[in-house]
């Protein structure tokens, strides 16, 4: 990494509001930038993915199909494709949709939580994506609540 402002040398400490700190005057911070070979800001999403499974832990839910809905972030370095304008390059959301949908149609989970993890799985396992952000929405599981559900971050190790 580098610091902030492209500066590699020494020099005094600076303070939060940049001014050089004095000893015994608070905290000092030195900025480290990620390296640019395993930094990705790009996203790709896929937004408000409605799939009908069988999920919950009680009677009358293993007996229903109920909606789920996905949002998805993952991190993919778009500027390939952006230079070659050639859709091969991409991340294909449509084939990510396409396997969430035939997973969660097929599968039978109690907890949300055990579905938001496999899905994540797959989408690291199978798909050229570095990082995952996955909110899982089980709509009117809750009286009172639009939905309810939950939010997990996974990466590639």
């Amino acid at each position: 990494g580098r610091l902030a402002g492209g500066s590699k040398r020494p020099g005094p400490s600076r303070g939060a509001s940049g001014h050089a700190a004095m000893p015994g005057q608070g905290p000092t911070y030195n900025v480290v930038l990620p390296d640019a070979r395993t930094f990705r800001m790009d996203k790709v999403f896929i937004e408000a993915l409605e799939i009908e499974t069988l999920i919950g832990i009680y009677d009358w839910e293993r007996r229903i199909r109920q909606p789920l809905q996905f949002d998805l972030e993952m991190s993919f370095d778009n500027r390939r494709p952006a230079a070659s304008d050639d859709i091969a390059d991409t991340l294909d959301y449509k084939a990510v949709s396409k396997r969430l949908i035939e997973y969660v149609s097929q599968s039978s989970f109690g907890l949300v939580e055990t579905l938001a993890e496999r899905c994540a799985e797959i989408v690291l396992a199978e798909f050229a994506v570095s990082h995952v952000r996955l909110k899982l929405s089980k709509p009117g599981a809750v009286r009172g609540a639009r939905a309810v559900g939950v939010i997990i971050e996974r990466s590639r190790s």
